[in-house]
């Protein structure tokens, strides 16, 4: 994860990386989804790919003078708005490890206390509490009907729903989940995030069956509508090759 000069956020992707109780959550979260439910992957590679796509975001939109909300409310900078933005991505997840249903409840729960013993050592009162208020705020605001007060919760919200890259929403559909869902997601290819010529952020996104349109019209409009950012970014679909891929040859009901 590019730490990109901010030392604070570089010790708390090493105190992460160190964190043996964080990463069994991280497994119990995943034997939930994907062992007991043939739900998509919401561990460990999950996390990290919305802590990557999360601060990409915030990084692109701060450099467009969107304001962080550690900046404009509590007189932080934008560099304690990275340190929000990676660890509510990482943590958002975590009360998978009890139960998918209101999952995101008990992620506060499990995130709290996880994320006060990160910071501790990096922080000292009251910011510690103020971040770790953060935090809690990007995770609960990443909830279907979330509603995100902040620049950093909004990135979050997005950035979870544009981890569906070929090879990520594909377990349902490869376990013979074969629905508008599983399908919709094994479609997508490949997803970029861009400078874009209209707006400040330019999702594209690469298909090899028009089914994806689904995937963008029903989760990632949704992620985005309400996400404070929507104005701010632009998304294009297309597909990939001359001619679609089959994806299934016969469905049966």
């Amino acid at each position: 994860m590019p730490s990109r000069h901010n030392a604070t956020l570089h010790a708390l992707v090493d105190l992460v990386n160190a964190d043996i109780g964080l990463h069994a959550l991280w497994r119990c979260a995943n034997v939930n989804a994907v062992d007991r439910l043939g739900m998509s992957d919401h561990g460990p590679v999950h996390v990290r790919i919305v802590a990557n796509i999360a601060l990409r975001l915030f990084r692109m939109l701060t450099g467009a003078q969107y304001e962080a909300g550690v900046v404009r409310n509590h007189g932080l900078s934008a560099a304690d708005g990275e340190v929000v933005v990676v660890l509510a991505s990482l943590l958002h997840d975590v009360g998978m490890a009890v139960h998918r249903d209101d999952h995101e409840r008990f992620s506060l729960i499990l995130a709290e206390p996880k994320a006060r013993h990160l910071l501790a050592g990096l922080y000292a009162e009251p910011d510690l509490t103020v971040l770790v208020s953060e935090v809690l705020h990007a995770i609960i605001a990443h909830r279907s009907d979330g509603h995100p007060l902040t620049l950093e919760a909004g990135v979050v919200r997005v950035a979870d729903a544009l981890d569906m890259a070929k090879g990520r929403s594909r377990i349902p559909f490869e376990a013979g989940q074969v629905n508008i869902h599983s399908v919709s997601a094994a479609a997508i290819d490949r997803v970029a995030i861009e400078r874009g010529d209209r707006k400040p952020v330019r999702i594209s996104i690469e298909m090899s069956n028009s089914a994806g349109i689904f995937q963008l019209d029903e989760l990632l409009k949704e992620k985005l509508r309400g996400s404070g950012i929507e104005e701010a970014i632009e998304v294009t679909a297309q597909l990939s090759g001359e001619s679609e891929r089959s994806l299934v040859q016969v469905f049966r009901i």
